[in-house]
């Protein structure tokens, strides 16, 4: 296959050539064995490798998410990690959809944690953020290892790509591990509305295990990257992937698209999740509760004591304006034809891996490195 050009970024050269050596033997044929080791488990085959989840002498991984603890992309992804019996598998992760939660606390309120039950791996589920799940894990309050070796966010369902990157959830949960020094993955499946299916996870999770094989390696070796940290977005179809692209983030967004919704048609929580709805539920009857129980104290009072107000009357509900809006996200085509966009790449087939750092300074040689790679690894496929 013709090479194509890609402009440099960051990547060690020891990641370069695990990832190399992984692709060398992805490309020599299907029946491959070392490609077909990387296969996750079925569910069955998981449940019959029992492994000890408090291993000290093996390299703890710390497993989170955007979609949610119960998600398919998390499970088959702990299943397989389990299922090698080479780490030490912990997940903190949020107990419902945060997906679209961006890199936000739960601060000044109460956040509860339970216990989750995911075979051979110590779990919890999160009342907050990816962000929070993240921030506790590593605060030392939670687990009794003092840090992991890497953190894993995903796999999410559904892109996050260019600007995306800011609402995701999933990135969050890898970037918080970076803020806190810990080497980290961001995963996301290109999921397509009527297209794509719940076993396109396990397929996703056989294509990024050596990904995540090699950046554990380094790591232990003491050159995986400790200024970023990589997002990877995987396409549609993982089983027909093209390959590997290391790729910069792009600025493509979906165009916003707020809907005015009519009151009379959909009354106020229609569109609120069941926790927020009986929230906002309990609170009016609340209120209700407490103008009734100050009513009738008024009218027990001696009628000759004057009741005078101390504060400006507020306007009732009957008189306040409501609007409802519901935001939607419109794909978009985008102009920009570089290919070593990550968008690009994602729609042209390749796995996308898109180093994102806390700081606009890369280093020239392993600049270089990743672009020799890429080189090399196209020229293989």
């Amino acid at each position: 296959m013709t090479s194509t050009s890609v402009k440099p970024t960051l990547l060690p050269p020891g990641l370069v050539s695990n990832l190399q050596d992984v692709l060398s033997k992805r490309a020599g044929g299907e029946g491959d064995k070392t490609a077909e080791s990387t296969d996750p488990p079925s569910t069955s085959e998981a449940a019959d490798t029992v492994e000890d989840p408090n291993d000290s002498s093996k390299p703890i991984v710390l497993v989170t998410n955007g979609d949610g603890i119960e998600s398919p992309g998390l499970t088959y992804l702990v299943e397989a990690l389990v299922h090698q019996g080479l780490y030490n598998v912990h997940v903190c992760a949020p107990q419902s959809d945060k997906s679209l939660s961006g890199h936000s606390v739960t601060l000044r309120e109460t956040v509860s944690v339970s216990s989750a039950e995911i075979k051979g791996a110590t779990a919890y589920e999160v009342s907050g953020t990816p962000v929070d799940c993240v921030s506790l894990a590593l605060s030392g309050a939670l687990f009794s290892w003092s840090k992991p070796l890497l953190v894993i966010s995903g796999i999410n369902r559904g892109s996050s790509c260019g600007h995306h990157m800011l609402y995701s959830g999933v990135v969050a949960g890898a970037r918080e591990a970076l803020i806190s020094g810990i080497p980290s993955l961001s995963i996301s499946l290109n999921w397509r509305k009527d297209e794509s299916q719940e076993n396109d996870f396990k397929d996703a999770v056989a294509v990024c295990l050596p990904l995540i094989n090699a950046a554990i390696r380094d790591i232990e070796k003491g050159i995986f990257p400790n200024s970023c940290f990589l997002n990877i977005e995987i396409p549609s179809s993982p089983l027909s992937i093209k390959g590997f692209k290391l790729t910069k983030q792009s600025m493509w967004r979906s165009t916003p698209s707020w809907q005015a919704i009519s009151a009379s048609r959909y009354p106020a929580g229609h569109f609120m999740n069941s926790q927020q709805s009986l929230g906002i539920q309990l609170a009016q009857l609340g209120r209700d509760a407490s103008a009734a129980g100050a009513a009738r104290r008024v009218t027990t009072q001696r009628k000759n004591v004057e009741i005078e107000s101390t504060g400006g009357a507020g306007k009732s509900d009957f008189e306040r304006v409501k609007k409802y809006f519901r935001l939607e996200f419109v794909d978009k085509e985008e102009e920009d034809t570089d290919e070593d966009l990550d968008f690009r790449a994602l729609e042209s087939g390749f796995v996308s891996v898109t180093p994102l750092s806390l700081s606009p300074h890369l280093e020239s040689e392993t600049q270089t490195a990743a672009s020799n790679w890429i080189s090399s690894a196209l020229e293989e496929q």
